[in-house]
């Protein structure tokens, strides 16, 4: 026959209760991470949209149209570097935690002119 202690009636609840706010946190921090990535590939998209246009000689407002469109809060430097037209598009990360803005980078062979 198992015998119940009563000092330990109510473990359970309390365990429950410590660990579900660790479990609230890691999904919390796991779709933070998820929205972070996605919004990283579609700047990388961004920036290589950018490229494309500025190296067929648009000009930068559209380049910047683009790049803005594409995702919110976003913006896109144009440089070169001898051929090549490269467009640098930053922008925030969407958390609520103070990361460094997302970047990145993309070149492509300008017209002969």
């Amino acid at each position: 026959m198992t015998r119940r202690r009563w000092g330990e009636r109510g473990s359970v609840t309390a365990e429950f209760a410590v660990a579900l706010p660790a479990v609230i946190v890691v999904f919390v921090l796991f779709a933070g991470a998820l929205t972070a990535s996605s919004r990283q590939v579609r700047l990388e998209h961004a920036a290589a949209q950018g490229a494309r246009l500025a190296a067929r000689g648009e000009d930068a407002g559209r380049v910047h149209d683009a790049v803005s469109r594409a995702l919110d809060g976003a913006r896109a430097v144009i440089g070169g570097d001898g051929d090549l037209v490269c467009v640098t598009a930053s922008a925030p990360t969407g958390l609520l935690l103070p990361l460094e803005p997302l970047r990145a980078v993309s070149c492509a062979v300008g017209e002969a002119r």
